[in-house]
């Protein structure tokens, strides 16, 4: 299985917001090609429905564990959490799912979190909704966008807004973070994920 690529996520609750696919001109990487909202198949709609379920699960149990070290250990613990655990409840949801999946920006904290090839283009553009795009042996990709709320300010917010103790485990961790500078409602990046093909 290729490495899971897992952004950081932020110290607090993210606001997920979906809503229906723009159709959009995007290359084909790979036998990778765009596909709208309005154009997927019954079988694609249900690769969707499991992307947003495995998206659910990681986000869950992510948020979860870092809640409850920033409530024991203050915010600036949670960075290491992060770091160290995001990967392995990744690996653990994509094992579970029988999927691909992991997190993704237009500002990297770790630049290894780079998105996949067929997420490329929509990284690019941009996308503010979920964005699909399917390979030709039956793989779908999905993006699925993630926008700041007011608590995640502590992370990723101006220098301002985030506590030293907060920016001295980022510069520790991240050295080349660039996920800071986000106002609240801005797309913070997006929860990608790969599912198979639909079993017959």
């Amino acid at each position: 299985m290729k490495r899971l690529l897992i952004p950081f996520v932020g110290l607090t609750v993210v606001v997920l917001v979906l809503g229906c696919s723009k159709p959009s001109a995007t290359r084909s990487h790979s036998g990778w090609s765009s596909v709208t909202e309005s154009a997927l198949t019954e079988s694609q709609r249900q690769q969707v429905q499991t992307a947003q379920a495995a998206r659910d699960e990681l986000f869950g149990r992510l948020m979860q564990r870092l809640e409850t070290v920033t409530k024991t250990a203050g915010s600036a613990k949670a960075v290491v959490v992060c770091k160290d655990e995001a990967p392995q409840i990744a690996q653990s949801v994509a094992k579970e799912k029988n999927l691909r999946i992991g997190r993704t920006s237009f500002k990297l904290r770790n630049p290894a979190n780079q998105p996949p090839d067929w997420a490329s283009d929509g990284v690019q553009q941009r996308v503010a909704e979920p964005w699909f795009t399917a390979h030709s042996d039956g793989r779908l990709g999905v993006l699925l966008p993630i926008r700041l709320k007011d608590q995640c300010l502590v992370c990723h917010g101006s220098s301002e807004q985030v506590a030293e103790p907060v920016r001295a485990e980022l510069a520790t961790h991240y050295p080349n973070d660039r996920a800071t500078g986000f106002a609240v409602g801005d797309l913070r990046g997006w929860f990608w994920v790969e599912v198979p093909p639909v079993e017959p």
